[in-house]
């Protein structure tokens, strides 16, 4: 019978809570929706630039690639460092040279893969005589020379959300939060507070985790380590507003734990890990709507293709938008807390 009764208890304490009842079946709902719908895209579709290209392979090039046929080289390599296409043809005599983009391992070897497909049966040992060159990365790149960038992304993200998000529940159920709201502190003053507060140590986190990744396991790097660092800050400090602001629609923490699967899991499927190009249409206008997306952009620029703040300067404007944003609905929402 007591067993009976403790079973009962956390029964009508578990259905008492809708919210944790809705988050519990709707969150695996989505993710595995978002996961069919990923998993059952399109096939990635190389995009080829042919430069001068002979009259006796144009004729006989097959389909399975978007083709741009180019007049002079200059442009095709102009729109190869814009990744207005993957990689671009040149014909000496027969024999093709191809020069590809480089940053990303899969779409080089379905651009490879496309090449060996469409001039073996042109020409004798087309595979033997390919000549590839590589505007960013190189022949021997790995996967995680690629997908570094995403998860170092990620895991800043997850963790700062998280902390930022516990922290501030904690704050309100210990009764921290409502004896500040009695003095007369404005409610700005007390989320730039509490952002500059979580942010000083999210900061410190978030250069020893890029300093980890980049000095000890050796992640590739080719650009500067100050400009890796602005991308950061920037994410954690979206992370860092994110988290405060869901937090408040979070009664403990076990609940701030069930937003994860809503707000930061598809942030994951929409920074790179998955071109958006193969995601249904369904799912793929949600990128531009994440933080995540602009942030894993903005470390590829810089960590593999070596770019500048001139290149990574729209992201950082975004982000840095997106926390605006959520520090102003952090102001809006302490409304619930106290009426000024």
């Amino acid at each position: 019978m007591r067993v009976k009764a403790v079973v009962t208890r956390i029964l009508q304490q578990i259905f008492r809570d809708k919210r944790t009842i809705g988050l519990l079946i709707f969150a695996p709902i989505l993710v595995l929706t978002m996961l069919h719908l990923i998993f059952n895209g399109d096939d990635y579709t190389p995009k080829i630039g042919m430069v001068d290209v002979p009259d006796m392979i144009s004729d006989n090039l097959d389909t399975g690639a978007e083709v741009t046929y180019y007049t002079e080289e200059g442009s095709a390599e102009k729109d190869l460092e814009k990744q207005l296409i993957d990689g671009y043809i040149t014909f000496t005599g027969n024999k093709p040279s191809a020069y590809l983009e480089g940053s990303d391992p899969m779409v080089n070897g379905e651009v490879i893969r496309w090449i060996h497909s469409t001039f073996a049966p042109l020409q004798k040992n087309s595979q033997e005589d390919l000549s590839v060159h590589f505007l960013h990365g190189a022949n021997d790149m790995g996967q995680f020379d690629y997908f570094g960038p995403v998860l170092l992304g990620f895991f800043v993200f997850f963790f700062v959300f998280i902390i930022a998000g516990v922290s501030f529940i904690r704050e309100r159920t210990t009764g921290t939060l409502e004896r500040l709201l009695s003095t007369p502190i404005r409610k700005w003053e007390l989320v730039t507070g509490y952002t500059i507060g979580f942010g000083t140590i999210t900061l410190l986190q978030s250069t020893l985790i890029a300093a980890y990744a980049i000095f000890v396991l050796d992640m590739m790097m080719e650009g500067s380590f100050f400009h890796l660092l602005m991308i950061i800050l920037a994410l954690a400090l979206t992370a860092l507003t994110l988290g405060i602001l869901i937090s408040s629609f979070a009664n403990n923490e076990l609940q701030m734990i069930q937003f994860i699967p809503l707000v930061v899991i598809p942030q994951l499927f929409f920074s790179g890990l998955f071109h958006l190009e193969t995601i249904s249409d369904w799912l793929s206008w949600i990128g531009p709507l994440t933080p995540l997306y602009y942030a894993a952009e903005a470390l590829r620029d810089v960590m593999v293709r070596g770019y500048g703040l001139s290149e990574i300067y729209n992201e950082l404007v975004v982000m840095i938008g997106f926390s605006c944003l959520f520090f102003f609905l952090n102001i809006l929402s302490l409304r619930k807390y106290r009426k000024i």
